[in-house]
């Protein structure tokens, strides 16, 4: 019997239905047993980039991530170690003073557009899955949660859509299903799919 966490990535999009595929998931195996890490959280301060400001900022290239210090973090939850999560404020582009702590699971969820886009990070995930969804779906969920939860205008969502979100949707999410053990098209609606993975997972905790 192993006492390290089963790590499992889902990928996919913004605004593909990753964090409801996710919520599904953990809803099936129990919150117990599964923590939740986005990558989200791992922005790197507006301080970091040499004076530009947010709207100068690419924040879909893999260099906006400060993703070393997630594979540090799932390293040492995977080895039942706990951590100190950054937190990140999307209305200020900072990351917040306060961490969050976090004890390991026997599930560690990591979600996020960019995870199976560096080769380290990617190496991490016992089981990779990506959440296929059409880009018309995805750009209106972006809107209404960048309006609803990030204090965004309708205008800046636009323009950052058009200049950085599907230029590096193409350059680098979509490439990286290749990487994927499972694909589930239809996002958080497909529930059999969804299903199947709490299965697959379920056996892997048993397993364990």
């Amino acid at each position: 019997m192993t006492n390290k966490s089963y790590i499992v990535g889902i990928a996919g999009g913004t605004g593909s239905g990753k964090t409801t595929v996710t919520d599904n998931i953990v809803a099936g195996i129990g919150h117990d047993h599964v923590v939740i890490i986005d990558h989200d959280s791992y922005y790197r301060d507006i301080s970091t980039f040499g004076g530009l400001t947010p709207d100068q900022v690419n924040y879909d290239h893999p260099s906006s991530l400060e993703t070393p210090m997630l594979i540090e973090h799932i390293n040492l939850l995977k080895n039942q170690t706990a951590i100190h999560k950054p937190l990140y404020d999307f209305t200020t582009h900072k990351r917040k003073k306060e961490t969050l702590y976090i004890e390991p699971k026997k599930i560690i969820i990591v979600d996020g557009i960019l995870i199976y886009s560096e080769e380290k990070l990617r190496e991490l995930f016992d089981l990779k899955i990506f959440v296929d969804t059409d880009a018309d779906e995805r750009i209106i969920r972006r809107i209404k949660r960048d309006l609803l939860e990030r204090g965004r205008s309708l205008e800046s969502i636009i323009d950052q859509y058009l200049n950085t979100v599907k230029p590096m949707h193409l350059q680098f999410v979509e490439p990286s299903k290749r990487w994927a053990d499972i694909i589930i098209p239809q996002g958080g609606n497909n529930k059999i799919a969804i299903d199947t993975m709490i299965s697959k997972i379920k056996s892997m905790i048993n397993k364990n």
